[in-house]
C-alpha cells in the first residue's frame, strides 16, 4: 500500500501567507496529524503532492521523524484527478495488490482505525470509498447509488441536479484504490464541468462500468473526515479534538474544573488523582505524577512533574523537571533547563531559568536566579537576582546547603557560596563567600540633620 496526500492548495479564504496545510490543531500542524496517522498504517512510500508555499512545507519536515517523504510539485492547481496524476510515476502500478490510499493535508483528524477499515475493502478489483452521512452536505459531492444500493458514481455539488442535491451521503475525498488501474482511469478523465478541473472522484464512475466493484465504508464522525477551508471551520474542529481530549482524561480519572477551557497542545499524561483548574495549556510533553494540582491560568510546556506538587494561578512552566511536593505561584515563571528537586518552594513573582535547586531550598518572592546551582534548604530573600550575564557571556553561581541569602541582594557570578554561609540583605556579592561566613556588602548608612527635601521652583524662565 502506498500513501498519496494531496496538499498543494494555498487556502485563500484561510487569508494567511502560511500553506493551509501548516495551520494547526492541538499543536500540530493539520498536514503532520495526517501522514503520522498514515504512517501508522506502515505503507510502502508515503508521497505528498504540493504546490504553494512548498518550500515552507518541506521545510517544516526536514528535522520530522517523517523527513523521507517522497514530494511531488503540482505547478497548477487543476483538480483531484491531476494531482493525484502528478504522483503516478513515482508509484508501483505493476504489483495486482499495491493500494493507493488517497488522504488530505487538510482533513487532520482522520482516525488510524477508519483507514484501517477502508483499506481492508479495497482489492485488485475493489475500489473503497469513505463516505459519511451528514445533515448538511451543502457543498459537497453526493453519492450516487443503483436500485441495489450499490456505488455508481459521485456528483460533485456544483454539477449535482435537484433531485441529486436532496441525498444527504456524502463524498470525503479519502479513497482506496487498486494501483494497477489507477494509472489507466486517470488517463480517462476529463474537465468537462463548471470548475473545468480533473476530479479524482470520476474515477468512481469508470470503475461501476467496467465492473470493478465500489465500496462505500461511513465514517461515524463528521468530525473526523470534515476538511479545512476557513478559519471558523478550523476553530470547529480544534474544539472537537480538544473535547475528545477532555472526555478521555475525565474518563481516565482526571478531575476538570472545565472542561471546555483546557487545552491539550501536545501529548499529556496524568496519573492518579491529578485535579486542573480552569484556563489550563499543555504543550509539547507534559507528564503529571499522581495528586498534582494545577491551578488556574497556567501554561505547562515539555515538562515533568512529580507526585503532590501543587501549579499555582498564573504559573507558566517551560523544559522543567519539577520533583515531588514542591509548590510553584501564584505568578512564577520556571523556564528551561531548570530541576527542582523535592519540597521545593517557588513562589509569586520568581522567575527561575536554567538553574538546579536541592531539596527543601525555597525562593519564596520576587527573585530572579540564572544559571544557577543550590544545594539543600536554602533561603533567597525577597528581590535577589542572579546577576549571570556580562554583557558577552553567561556565567554560573554555586551555593552550597543550608545557605541563606538576604532580601534585595545581588549576586554577580561567577560567585560561590559555601555550606552555611550568609549573605546580609541589600548586599552585591561579586567574590566567594566561605562557609560558616556572614558576608556584608552594601555602602555605609548616613544619616543628614537638619536636610530639607527640594522645592519646586515655580520661578518664571
Amino acid at each position: 500500500m502506498e500513501v498519496v496526500v494531496l496538499a498543494a492548495g494555498k487556502g485563500t479564504r484561510m487569508y494567511s501567507s502560511q500553506p493551509k496545510v501548516l495551520h494547526s490543531i492541538g499543536g500540530q500542524a493539520m498536514l503532520e496529524r495526517v501522514l503520522t496517522t498514515a504512517s501508522k498504517l506502515n505503507p510502502n512510500n508515503m508521497h505528498v503532492v504540493v504546490g504553494f508555499g512548498a518550500d515552507a512545507i518541506e521545510a517544516h519536515f526536514a528535522n520530522s521523524p517523517l523527513s523521507s517523504l517522497n514530494w511531488v510539485t503540482q505547478s497548477e492547481q487543476l483538480g483531484t484527478g491531476h494531482a493525484v496524476q502528478q504522483a503516478i510515476s513515482e508509484i508501483d502500478i505493476t504489483t495486482d495488490d499495491n493500494q493507493v490510499l488517497v488522504l488530505f493535508g487538510d482533513v487532520p483528524l482522520i482516525s488510524e482505525a477508519t483507514l484501517q477499515d477502508l483499506i481492508a475493502q479495497c482489492g485488485p478489483d475493489t475500489l473503497s470509498l469513505l463516505t459519511v452521512v451528514t445533515p448538511e452536505p451543502h457543498g459537497l459531492g453526493r453519492i450516487i447509488r443503483n436500485d441495489l444500493a450499490q456505488v455508481e458514481a459521485i456528483v460533485e455539488h456544483r454539477d449535482a441536479n435537484a433531485q441529486q442535491l436532496l441525498i444527504n451521503e456524502i463524498n470525503t475525498g479519502i479513497m482506496a484504490i487498486p494501483a494497477a488501474k489507477l494509472a489507466r482511469w486517470l488517463n480517462m478523465i476529463g474537465n468537462n464541468n463548471e470548475q473545468k478541473e480533473y476530479y479524482l472522484t470520476d474515477i468512481v464512475a469508470l470503475a461501476a462500468k467496467e465492473g470493478c466493484k465500489v465500496t462505500a465504508t461511513q465514517a461515524s464522525d463528521d468530525k473526523e473526515v470534515m476538511g479545512v477551508n476557513d478559519k471558523v471551520q478550523l476553530a470547529l474542529l480544534e474544539r472537537h479534538y480538544q473535547g475528545q481530549k477532555m472526555e478521555a482524561l475525565l474518563r481516565s480519572g482526571v478531575t476538570l474544573r472545565d472542561p471546555t477551557r483546557v487545552d491539550v497542545r501536545g501529548n499529556l499524561t496524568c496519573g492518579r488523582d491529578v485535579e486542573i483548574d480552569s484556563n489550563v495549556i499543555f504543550e509539547g510533553n507534559v507528564a503529571l505524577s499522581d495528586n498534582v494540582i494545577i491551578g488556574a491560568n497556567t501554561v505547562i510546556k515539555d515538562a515533568k512533574i512529580g507526585a503532590g506538587t501543587i501549579i499555582l494561578a498564573g504559573t507558566h512552566i517551560d523544559g522543567a523537571e519539577i520533583g515531588e511536593h514542591v509548590t510553584i505561584g501564584p505568578t512564577a515563571r520556571i523556564r528551561p533547563g531548570t530541576i527542582l528537586h523535592n519540597n521545593v518552594k517557588v513562589g509569586n513573582f520568581v522567575e527561575i531559568k536554567k538553574s538546579t535547586l536541592g531539596e527543601g531550598s525555597k525562593a519564596n518572592h520576587l527573585a530572579y536566579i540564572g544559571d544557577a546551582i543550590l544545594g539543600t534548604n536554602c533561603n533567597i530573600g525577597a528581590g535577589t537576582i542572579f546577576c549571570n550575564y556580562d554583557g558577552a557571556n553567561k556565567h554560573k553561581t554555586v551555593i552550597g546547603n543550608n545557605v541563606f541569602v538576604g532580601s534585595n541582594s545581588v549576586l554577580v557570578a561567577p560567585v560561590a557560596l559555601q555550606d552555611n554561609a550568609f549573605v546580609a540583605a541589600g548586599s552585591a556579592i561579586n567574590t566567594d563567600v566561605p562557609s560558616e561566613h556572614l558576608a556584608v556588602a552594601r555602602g555605609k548608612q548616613r544619616n543628614i540633620a537638619g536636610w530639607k527635601r527640594p522645592t519646586k521652583d515655580t520661578g518664571s524662565h
